[in-house]
């Protein structure tokens, strides 16, 4: 996951790339780390084209947590040609981030 910590970055990628997964979480969220390796092993196993990015929202990308309204953690957001398709708060499964990646990332990277 790649780590950003301003609005500029977070704009940047989600205007070039078409799916981008957004994770936001802390250090001292046990929670955040724990799902972390296991979302980065879902995605190169099974989603491959999609980005990933990590924000800090307890360093110093704290600013930016605020501009998009994420107060408690873990968030998962996830984006589809620059528009945010779903969002997950808190409590939520990988098994429900998947199923909702299946769908709109096989009708942008149709398999073959």
């Amino acid at each position: 996951m790649t780590p950003i910590t301003q609005q500029q970055q977070l704009d940047a990628v989600l205007a070039a790339r078409p799916a981008v997964l957004v994770l936001y979480g802390g250090g001292a969220c046990g929670v955040c780390q724990a799902i972390k390796p296991r979302l980065e092993a879902m995605l190169a196993a099974e989603f491959a084209e999609m980005d990933a990015l990590y924000v800090d929202c307890q360093g110093e990308a704290s600013p930016l947590c605020a501009q998009q309204r994420v107060f408690s953690l873990p968030v998962v957001q996830l984006w589809f040609q620059g528009q945010l398709f779903e969002t997950f708060v808190r409590v939520f499964s990988l098994g429900e981030v998947r199923r909702s990646l299946q769908r709109p990332y096989a009708m942008l990277f149709p398999p073959g």
